[in-house]
């Protein structure tokens, strides 16, 4: 999974354009792009858009209000039924996970389906007190598969901007997005960058991707259609890559005794076997 493309729950045209689109898998959202008054609407639509596609050729996540927020049970009693892949949890901590972890166990009984089957992704960073705990979701559930990160409702908590005048992330936010990365390692899930709000900045998203990528980020979300092709082409590993991966792979299973091995001039050990493994798909 490379690109995850946010969609207004509440606007029915923009999930009818979002099946087209070439996103690895769909965010639906209910939190911060719908207002409360639309809520119900935007439950019921959401609804109905994953009954529609069981088996669409992307993955299915909605984001659903904060646990905190008052509004989350109702959120996951009116999508679940609807066997969404997973659910996105906005300003978390790893207990609020777990306390999710809970909760859809006791829906999935309810409904009648697979337990374990819906999925966790934590949007990390987006309070400062989320800021603290990023050390503690290693083992906090077994269906936490990702962890984000947030720059935007972190500045708003903080009453800041989240870029310096050279448009580059100002400190606490390139904090977070390490932390991030870091959580996401220790608990041995996928690492996502966050979006890039300027979506007719191609450039700009195409140097951020990049550098994510470099990082260590395997995915990144998006707010418009138009950013995907960008981000899935930064998130591929190209024919060169894959080439190199295939021969460290095969130099050590011809030498299985060595720890450190000389290819194309250049030392490789362990670590570089780990990294040419995951770009294979094969894991660690």
């Amino acid at each position: 999974m490379r690109s995850l493309l946010f969609v207004p729950a509440d606007s029915k045209r923009k999930l009818d354009r979002a099946r087209q689109s070439e996103a690895d898998a769909l965010i639906l959202d209910l939190e911060d792009s719908v207002v409360p008054a639309n809520r119900p609407a935007a439950r019921a639509q959401a609804r109905a858009f994953l009954a529609e596609a069981p088996e669409a050729g992307f993955r299915r996540y909605v984001r659903i209000n904060p646990l905190a927020s008052g509004v989350a049970l109702e959120d996951l009693a009116a999508v679940l039924p609807a066997k969404p892949d997973g659910i996105l949890l906005p300003k978390c901590s790893p207990e609020e996970i777990r306390s999710l972890d809970h909760y859809l166990s006791a829906f999935e009984a309810a409904f009648g389906l697979t337990e374990g089957a819906v999925r966790v992704v934590a949007i990390a960073t987006e309070t400062p007190a989320a800021m603290f705990s990023l050390g503690r979701y290693a083992g906090v559930s077994p269906r936490l598969e990702g962890i984000t990160w947030g720059a935007e409702d972190l500045a708003a908590c903080l009453g800041g901007n989240n870029r310096k005048l050279d448009g580059s992330y100002d400190d606490i936010y390139r904090l977070a997005r390490a932390l991030c990365l870091l959580a996401a390692a220790d608990a041995e899930v996928m690492a996502i960058d966050t979006i890039y709000t300027d979506f007719k900045d191609e450039a700009g998203l195409a140097a951020e991707c990049s550098a994510a990528r470099r990082s260590g980020f395997v995915a990144k979300m998006a707010i418009h259609p138009a950013q995907l092709s960008t981000i899935n082409r930064a998130f591929s590993a190209s024919a060169e890559e894959l080439a190199w991966a295939r021969r460290v792979v095969a130099v050590f299973a011809e030498n299985p005794g060595e720890g450190t091995i000389a290819l194309d001039g250049k030392m490789v050990d362990k670590p570089h076997l780990t990294l040419a493994r995951r770009l294979l798909g094969l894991g660690k």
